[in-house]
């Protein structure tokens, strides 16, 4: 029997945190999306026990400022891409200046360099994420996604859909409803 399933990438990785710390027996407080704060009395054993144990989920502890500042910028994107009321309503560099109290040049140049693609790459791959995932699971025509992803136009989010899939968004829905059909016919 084959089991077709989704998850929330961000409540399976705070549930692998949860999970990680109390089996450990360490105090912890959930902060920020990607941030925890856990008590002063973990010894240095402990934390690396600790890393081990979240390293074969594929979560990693990051010890360096620029390495945070990136997981940062990444999780302030991914808020504001999948949390329509998140968005703001001013530019997404003065969204993320604001809020990580730094100038917008430097937060560029530093997630340029550590990740080899630039902040605005990195925002169009997650807004094509975002409208694969509402195609398949939301059904919403392509201009209720465009609207939803803030796109000026469906015609806008068809180009930038097809640049980073290599499919049209009306192609890559046509597959998505061809292996449905398949798969209820099993």
């Amino acid at each position: 029997m084959k089991l077709n399933f989704n998850y929330d990438g961000n409540i399976a990785c705070k549930a692998i945190l949860q999970e990680q710390l109390e089996k450990l027996d360490i105090k912890y407080q959930l902060l920020d999306l990607g941030q925890i704060e856990i008590g002063d009395d973990v010894s240095e054993e402990g934390l690396t026990e600790l890393q081990v144990s979240l390293k074969k989920y594929g979560i990693q502890i990051i010890n360096n400022p620029k390495g945070q500042l990136i997981q940062k910028i990444k999780d302030a994107i991914i808020e504001i891409v999948y949390e329509k009321d998140k968005f703001p309503n001013i530019t997404i560099s003065q969204y993320l200046s604001d809020k990580l109290n730094f100038r917008y040049g430097y937060i560029t140049n530093v997630f340029s360099e550590y990740t080899f693609t630039s902040i605005e790459n990195f925002i169009i791959i997650q807004k094509i994420e975002r409208a694969k995932k509402l195609i398949i699971e939301e059904e919403l025509t392509l201009t209720e996604i465009s609207h939803e992803l803030n796109y000026s136009s469906v015609a806008y989010l068809s180009t930038q859909f097809k640049k980073v899939t290599g499919l049209t968004p009306s192609m890559f829905k046509r597959i998505v409803g061809k292996k449905r059909e398949l798969s209820n016919n099993d």
